[in-house]
């Protein structure tokens, strides 16, 4: 078995929100939506090499009913590999985005910061120092 490719689909309190910030804010583009105009269910969005969706709690619980128990952003990181971090570190804090982790050099010789999006997921952004 191979496994071609990861991509998260987060349950998130208001679709137009979440995609609001993550382009505007994020610097994502936004490839799809469901429905296409209206109130949103479903969105997905992408910068470079990472794919994210965001769906309802309401739309994924009726497609998936275990999830009814659940809620947005609870426990969950997301670890994103760059190049320039010092960019894209000072793209954001000019977006005043809401960063929980300052740069940092880590152990395993990375540069890393991390930042909390409006549901409350946590993304870091990590560069390997050479």
């Amino acid at each position: 078995m191979k496994l071609n490719s990861l991509t998260p689909n987060l349950m998130v309190n208001d679709v137009e929100e979440t995609v609001e910030y993550y382009t505007d804010v994020l610097g994502f583009t936004l490839l799809m939506t469901v429905p296409e105009t209206g109130k949103l269910d479903w969105a997905m969005v992408k910068r470079n090499d990472v794919v994210i969706m965001f769906q309802t709690k309401k739309s994924l619980s009726s497609e998936l009913p275990r999830m009814a128990g659940e809620k947005p952003g609870g426990g969950l990181t997301f670890y994103i590999k760059v190049d320039r971090i010092t960019e894209i570190h000072e793209e954001l804090f000019n977006n005043e985005v809401e960063i929980i982790s300052d740069l940092e050099s880590t152990f395993y010789n990375t540069i890393e910061f991390s930042v909390v999006d409006v549901n409350g997921y946590v993304l870091t952004f990590s560069e390997e120092q050479e």
